[in-house]
């Protein structure tokens, strides 16, 4: 589970704890009921300035809400699949000096990464559409079954898979070569955020 998403949780049960319902705590923080049902699934955090009114709102003290968004997490996992084994290991080294709040981890097929994805949820995934033959948006499918909430970004050659890449609504599409700046642009834009890699 995610930071945001154990940060959610707490919300919520504080939340139903005091027999409040997301309209209500919505009205009393003159927010939209979509911004607290956010918060609660995970898909964002309340910036610093709403911490406070959050705390009042739910009747209880502004450090309990702290103390939850400052527990210590584990690094999220990143993982790449390139088949060409001088590529991998470029595209992980470069990785893991831009992304240093991640665990990069590179796999030359697709078998090895849903393997890895089985065992280990899998915060982003950085893939290349023709793996030696094999399908990297039936990849892609497959990660997203084992985690919906997994950012796909692709990472190739070819410009015309990306109308079906689209279609799946993937979090990026990038062109090789890889460089840093690219990373950063698709960090920028992930489409489920991942805490620890705000660049």
């Amino acid at each position: 589970m995610s930071h945001s998403e154990t940060f959610g949780n707490k919300i919520k049960e504080l939340r139903e704890s005091k027999g409040i319902t997301q309209i209500q705590l919505a009205d009393r923080m003159k927010v939209s009921r979509s911004t607290i049902a956010n918060w609660e699934v995970g898909n964002r955090l309340p910036d610093l300035s709403m911490l406070a009114r959050l705390a009042k709102a739910l009747e209880t003290e502004p450090y309990v809400l702290i103390d939850e968004l400052s527990q210590p997490q584990e690094q999220a996992n990143c993982i790449v699949a390139e088949d060409s084994p001088v590529m991998l290991n470029g595209f992980v080294r470069m990785l893991q000096e831009e992304l240093p709040g991640a665990r990069v981890r590179g796999f030359a097929d697709a078998k090895s990464a849903m393997e890895f994805a089985h065992s280990n949820p899998v915060a982003i995934a950085f893939l290349d559409i023709e793996l030696g033959g094999q399908d990297g948006l039936s990849l892609a499918n497959a990660l997203t079954e084992i985690n919906p909430r997994v950012n796909i970004i692709f990472l190739t050659g070819h410009a015309e898979y990306k109308g079906s890449a689209l279609d799946m609504h993937c979090s990026g599409y990038i062109m090789k070569p890889l460089t840093p700046q690219k990373i950063h642009n698709e960090i920028d834009h992930l489409r489920y955020p991942v805490r620890g890699l705000s660049l």
